[in-house]
């Protein structure tokens, strides 16, 4: 197998964004008297495709005085941006995307998150530019995000090469499915919240992108 390509997820990979996700329900949930759900949680981390547990209307359902859902959201979007806004790369990042490039090889993103989103961040650390191509939720049909494989599919394409030739870096068990299911050799990188999940399907599992470098890693993929 000749590498040609790797293509990163981008929440809670590149970008830790699930934890001040998690972390901003936490606290609205505690301000009500109960735990936030992070099993229910998990279904939707990395893609909305399997399921629609949607935060705000469960802490509703658990309270008998009825709640303003769209200042709630409002709360927690705000409080998790502004988490989100003091994260630096994940560890090992960098040293990848510059390996990658030393090599030659492609890079993408493929993210269930909007172009709005990715771009801002992926702008804002510098990283842009790294990429050949960016691949979101805007560019596959609505309900086809992760873990359907069809962001896989669509980098694959845009890049120009096989499925055989591109290794996956992912940090969610939606992620870990759509890129098995697109047939793509795929390591699992959880995260904090991530690490809490049942990952499967994964060819390799690493607690950060720091522990193994890109060579050491093309060697195990030969």
């Amino acid at each position: 197998m000749r590498i040609k390509a790797l293509i990163f997820d981008f929440d809670g990979l590149i970008l830790d964004t699930e934890s001040p996700d998690v972390h901003a329900w936490e606290s609205i949930y505690a301000e009500y008297g109960f735990p936030f759900p992070l099993d229910a949680w998990a279904q939707i981390i990395g893609g909305t495709g399997a399921a629609s547990f949607n935060a705000a209307t469960h802490l509703q359902s658990l309270l008998s005085d009825p709640l303003d859902l769209e200042d709630l959201q409002k709360r927690q979007t705000h409080l998790s941006h502004s988490l989100v806004a003091e994260q630096s790369l994940m560890p090992g990042v960098q040293d990848y995307l510059h390996g990658a490039k030393r090599l030659g090889l492609k890079l993408a993103i493929a993210s269930s998150s909007s172009h709005a989103w990715v771009d801002r961040h992926a702008r804002r650390l510098g990283i842009f530019d790294d990429f050949d191509r960016v691949i979101c939720a805007d560019d596959v049909g609505i309900g086809r995000t992760k873990p359907h494989p069809d962001l896989f599919l669509k980098a694959l394409d845009e890049l120009g090469v096989r499925k055989d030739e591109a290794i996956v870096f992912e940090d969610s068990p939606n992620g870990v499915r759509a890129a098995h299911a697109a047939g793509v050799f795929v390591v699992a990188v959880p995260n904090s919240v991530t690490s809490l999940l049942t990952i499967e399907n994964a060819n390799l599992t690493l607690t950060s992108l720091a522990d193994l470098s890109l060579s050491d890693l093309l060697d195990k993929v030969k």
